[in-house]
């Protein structure tokens, strides 16, 4: 019977703008979420045009990687992480997204953490963009809905692809691509919000301006593949997409059909682009009935079609059902859709299904027939540091132990899944909600939501767990 194959890519994941913190250090740049105020599971976060006085911006300190790096990677060394997945930040290396040249201390920073992950035999899996577009780019252009964004875009990836084509093989084009398919998506990665200032769940919709993002995004990811098969053939360039599972409420006719333009729309329209290379069929209709006219240039087929990627990674956390019932919604996940009550959820809300990634694993490799990797998966939970100085997290090793013998299901179904990155593998900022007490990580860190903390590091009951499940290749749980 199949198991997880030898050199699986067991490892964590970060994101820059959540982690970093040194926002406006050594020349970088102000991004998107550097913008957005903290919030809660009850209080939204907001976003601001200027920066308020007295208003705490967490991705401004974070848990200040930029300074604990060497900290961090030897932590996720002990563990034995044979990945590291994080990402670089836009504004770290061009400032506005417009620069010529690219800033040299950014580009230093990361070729430190790159050496430091190699010294330790961990290979990084680079996310190019990951929520933290330059905010200059949205005040000019309205972000990605100007096709104007996409040279700034391959700039980026030229000055980066160049740096480090001897320190970092595997590189994701866009963070959670299929995010701008939701109105979120406007502040999280599209930056099509100009103008704009208060709750990010406020934002106005605008469904032309988020699709024709997309689409620059889709031409702008193409490139960059291409940019990297012509130029760097070591390198394996992946999409990333958040994978919404979902289930008709009940087998009456209208959910199941309600449950699969559901699914074309949030999970199979973006990753369907970026691995065939060319739009579904199914997405003229929801663009005629939403009245979407995409603008596109002659050539843009063919780029898509050479920008193909060579395997897929998503995120999965949660699921939900689809139905024209009047029934109890889900309150955590992004994704909405009626809460399903055969499972429970997490303390935000999030409903809980490790089947659910079987299921998405399958879905997609009958799909596609290239290696694929979960990137993120975790449970935001709210953690206490006991009187000797203990995290007994079994609820966080429940669900990940949970998910993870889902996936030892999938590869015996025939999956060629290659590496799990779960999320947080540090505590960081949550970006949904801005806050620090939604924690995932497999080492705590004092840090919390008023600002305070001195940032000092501890492993959890989880960490010791994981660096064992590592160790025996999933073998143990």
């Amino acid at each position: 019977m199949k198991d997880f194959c030898e050199g699986f890519l067991w490892g964590g994941a970060t994101a820059a703008n959540q982690c970093e913190g040194a926002w406006n250090v050594d020349g970088k740049g102000a991004s998107v979420s550097d913008m957005c105020t903290n919030g809660s599971y009850k209080v939204p976060k907001r976003i601001t045009k200027t920066i308020e006085e007295n208003t705490l911006y967490p991705s401004h300190e974070a848990i200040d990687f930029y300074h604990h790096y060497k900290e961090d990677i030897k932590l996720f060394s002990d563990m034995g992480f044979k990945t590291f997945r994080m990402s670089i930040n836009w504004t770290r290396i061009f400032p506005t997204g417009m620069e010529d040249e690219p800033n040299q201390a950014g580009l230093k920073f990361y070729d430190n953490v790159f050496d430091e992950c190699l010294k330790y035999g961990i290979e990084p899996l680079v996310t190019i963009s990951h929520y933290e577009m330059p905010i200059a780019l949205t005040e000019k252009y309205n972000g990605w809905e100007s096709r104007e964004v996409i040279d700034c875009y391959m700039n980026y990836c030229t000055a980066i692809f160049e740096r480090y084509k001897n320190k970092v093989k595997y590189w994701l084009t866009f963070n959670e691509i299929n995010v701008g398919v939701m109105n979120l998506g406007s502040i999280l990665s599209l930056g099509t919000f100009k103008d704009y200032n208060g709750v990010i769940f406020s934002v106005p919709d605008n469904k032309h301006a988020r699709f024709q993002g997309l689409h620059h995004q889709f031409i702008a990811s193409a490139k960059a593949v291409k940019l990297a098969h012509d130029n760097y053939p070591q390198f394996k360039m992946g999409n990333m997409s958040i994978f919404m599972t979902s289930y008709p409420f009940t087998c009456n006719p209208d959910n199941v059909l309600l449950n699969q333009e559901r699914n074309r729309i949030n999970n199979w329209f973006c990753s369907d682009v970026q691995v065939r290379g060319e739009y579904p069929s199914y997405m003229d209709r929801y663009f005629e009935e939403n009245d979407i006219n995409i603008i596109k240039e002659s050539g843009d087929e063919q780029i898509l079609k050479d920008g193909c990627v060579d395997f897929y990674t998503c995120s999965y956390y949660s699921s939900s059902c689809s139905g024209i019932e009047e029934s109890e919604e889900t309150k955590g996940n992004i994704m909405g859709g009626l809460r399903n009550p055969y499972l429970e959820e997490s303390d935000w809300g999030w409903i809980i299904d490790p089947k659910g990634l079987r299921f998405a694993l399958n879905e997609v490799y009958d799909r596609y027939r290239i290696p694929m990797m979960v990137v993120e998966n975790g449970l935001g939970a709210y953690d206490t540091v006991e009187e000797d100085n203990s995290i007994n997290d079994d609820y966080r090793i429940d669900y990940l132990k949970k998910h993870i013998v889902q996936m030892k299901e999938a590869v015996k179904d025939g999956v060629e899944l290659i590496g799990y990155t779960p999320w947080g593998c540090i505590d960081l900022v949550s970006a949904s909600t801005g806050e620090m007490a939604k924690r995932y990580g497999f080492i705590y860190v004092n840090k919390f939501d008023d600002g305070t903390g001195d940032l000092s590091r501890m492993p959890k009951k989880s960490f010791y767990w994981y660096k064992n499940v590592i160790k025996t290749n999933g073998q143990e749980l």
